[in-house]
């Protein structure tokens, strides 16, 4: 699914209308980019958190040459899926999830 058929489901759950979904999911992608971009984190609760993690510097090779070298440590958006979701995904009741 991309983001164009994404705004399509929204349409139909919420018969907005397509400029209007498409403005509302642009916004919460926009919204969740620049919060994680500022170092915060976005718990959605049901589905799952963003944040901003560090990656260590570490060294690599050069897959031509052979030679190592360091990549310099640098800064990664990432997601967590929530419990819910998860137990979605694998076909459990949502019930059956401890929190």
């Amino acid at each position: 699914m991309n983001k164009t058929d994404l705004i399509k489901k929204v349409i139909e759950k919420t018969e907005l209308q397509k400029k209007d979904a498409e403005n509302a999911v642009s916004a919460v992608i926009d919204t969740i980019i620049e919060a994680v971009s500022d170092g915060e984190k976005v718990q959605i609760v049901g589905f799952g958190t963003f944040e901003q993690k560090l990656r260590k510097e570490r060294t690599g090779v050069n897959p031509i040459t052979h030679e190592k070298l360091t990549i310099p440590e640098s800064k990664v958006p990432t997601f967590k899926a929530g419990k819910a979701f998860k137990a979605i995904v694998n076909g459990t009741a949502v019930d059956d999830v401890e929190e």
